[in-house]
């Protein structure tokens, strides 16, 4: 084989792909011209599977250039993963209410007008999930994010166990963990806490391991090795979390092979054993079920019974005339399993942290929700805290998480399709018919910065969620729960939990959780940023809020390295 030979066999594909790119991006160009909205090409898809791997590497080079992100030419900046974070609302302020994103393989309409996206949210059947997209999700299985027309089957097993009767036992488990990393926060003294996003982490996990699945772990901070990474439930769900992105796009099996490096095996193997621990709970509940005892009482509980009916189903058709309605299989089941973990869990995490650093970097707002959870808890012991009384009460502490998730979304944007058919939908007075296959993205980060609904739109203001009645004047910094209320935002301007019949069902699960944690946290504690040789406080703060303004976009939005950033817990 000559070198020439060898050089057409490599250059053939990268040719034939560019030829086909320039192709199907002009056939794009053509359709959104026919829309009359204005667009910006690139020359990859977002989806693109290589390009995801990648394009992080090709972003940690060009980050080191002496060029702001701004001033590259728009198909390189809108070709990386989390432009949206970047961006904020500036495309649409600049561009309009709706704009086209259009890459080789698709048209994607970008929305942040309020009129549009509760249309797209309230017409499911005009407007559905892309369950091709959310494919990557199915790591074990089939999944309520992939479901499609088969969606509510899955939701109808999912939302039972999040109901009111559970959050009782999320607030005192919440509690509980938040007390026992108060004290290790409190032990590590000037020296400062090792890691504040791994302890959050694990908190979160913990939580949603014992009230979701009935397996309680002790809280462990970050200074503690771990022996074995895929030894447990939680260590083994850790890693795989740790590592989402090339399990999605790797399937499972294959990391297992006795040739793959070391660190790639460590995950195949954190995969395999999650799905054991999966499988244990699933036959330890069915066995109970059929026992006629209660089970534990978790989604697990309600899976088992789900499996029940999918098997009953299953044996009373006809195999001519077999079609599975009723209950989830048991690939369902896991594949569900692990959506829950992935968004129930990571999505708090990483908003805690988030949380964390904004606080140690703005004092006075740990004053403002001091002052309110000592007034609300008063003298009583933080393991007596009654949740039906107290987190109605806690108006600014949860103003902070929906303050924190505003500015810092776990996901930039929710992504749905065309249906069958076009679509018609109304912007700013405008009608669009929108052709089948073009994708109707619901700009989450956009819409919550744009400073048309919101005053100083980029700036952290948990206040803003804050309203005082007439009777108290608004300078005064009195606690007053019958003059203090909740603030809802403008309509349609909102969404860090989805909206409509598919909006996330662990919204109050979240909220529970993340408000009994920073109420133990600061009812008789604050954190600083430990500062380094010669700074000042402000320039501590200034270097904490620097820390969450440099994120990287994988599944979800995250602090590209939080460990920079080191806090000081101490008690006032």
């Amino acid at each position: 084989m000559t070198l020439i030979t060898i050089i057409l066999m490599f250059l053939g594909p990268v040719l034939g792909y560019m030829t086909w790119s320039v192709a199907t991006l002009n056939k794009n160009v053509h359709k959104a011209r026919q829309l009359n909205v204005p667009y910006i090409c690139v020359l990859v898809d977002g989806n693109n599977m290589f390009w995801a791997i990648f394009q992080p590497y090709v972003w940690r080079i060009l980050d080191r250039l002496p060029f702001q992100w701004s001033s590259y030419p728009d198909f390189i900046r809108y070709s990386r993963r989390g432009w949206e974070y970047i961006d904020g609302s500036s495309t649409h302020v600049h561009l309009g209410p709706v704009w086209a994103l259009i890459t080789p393989v698709a048209v994607y309409l970008q929305f942040a007008d309020p009129d549009a996206i509760n249309a797209i949210f309230t017409r499911r059947s005009d407007f559905v999930r892309p369950t091709k997209e959310y494919k990557l999700l199915e790591v074990y299985g089939p999944c309520v994010s992939t479901a499609g027309d088969d969606w509510a089957r899955h939701r109808r097993v999912l939302a039972a166990p999040f109901n009111e009767s559970i959050m009782e036992f999320v607030w005192n488990e919440s509690l509980r963990q938040a007390g026992s990393m108060l004290r290790y926060w409190s032990l590590a003294g000037e020296s400062g806490v090792p890691s504040m996003q791994r302890d959050t982490r694990t908190l979160s996990l913990n939580v949603l391991a014992s009230a979701a699945f009935r397996k309680s772990y002790p809280f462990h901070g970050s200074n503690n090795p771990r022996i074995d990474e895929a030894s447990n439930y939680r260590d083994s769900l850790q890693t795989i979390l740790d590592n989402i992105v090339p399990l999605m796009l790797i399937p499972y099996r294959f990391l297992t092979s006795p040739l793959i490096p070391h660190r790639w095996a460590k995950v195949g193997k954190a995969a395999v054993s999650f799905k054991e621990h999966m499988a244990e709970m699933l036959e330890n509940e069915t066995k109970a079920l059929k026992d006629g005892m209660p089970g534990s009482g978790g989604i697990m509980t309600a899976f088992a019974r789900a499996l029940k009916t999918h098997s009953e189903e299953t044996n009373s058709s006809k195999p001519s005339t077999r079609i599975f309605k009723k209950g989830l299989s048991v690939d369902e089941i896991f594949g569900d399993v692990f959506v829950i973990n992935f968004a129930g869990h990571d999505t708090t995490a990483v908003t805690l942290a988030f949380t964390m650093l904004l606080l140690a970097a703005n004092p006075p707002v740990q004053e403002w929700i001091s002052e309110e959870i000592s007034a609300v808890t008063k003298d009583i012991p933080t393991e007596e805290w009654d949740y039906k009384s107290l987190f109605p009460a806690l108006n600014r502490t949860r103003a902070v998480l929906l303050e924190t998730l505003r500015v810092y979304p776990p996901i930039m944007g929710l992504p749905k399709w065309t249906s069958q058919k076009a679509q018609t939908i109304s912007v700013s007075g405008r009608t669009f018919t929108i052709p089948p296959g073009v994708s109707a993205v619901i700009c989450l980060k956009a819409i919550q910065s744009h400073p048309d609904y919101w005053v100083d739109p980029y700036a952290w203001k948990p206040s803003r969620w804050i309203s005082q009645t007439n009777s108290v004047s608004a300078s005064s910094t009195r606690v007053d729960q019958h003059h203090e209320r909740l603030l809802s935002p403008k309509s349609n301007t909102y969404f860090p939990w989805s909206d409509g019949p598919q909006k996330c069902p662990g919204k109050k699960f979240a909220e529970v959780e993340a408000v009994a944690v920073l109420a133990c946290l600061f009812r008789q504690h604050r954190i600083f940023v430990k500062k380094m040789t010669n700074e000042s406080d402000e320039a501590a703060q200034r270097r904490a809020i620097a820390c969450t303004n440099n994120v990287t976009l994988e599944a979800l939005l995250k602090m590209a390295n939080a460990d920079k950033v080191t806090l000081i817990c101490n008690q006032v």
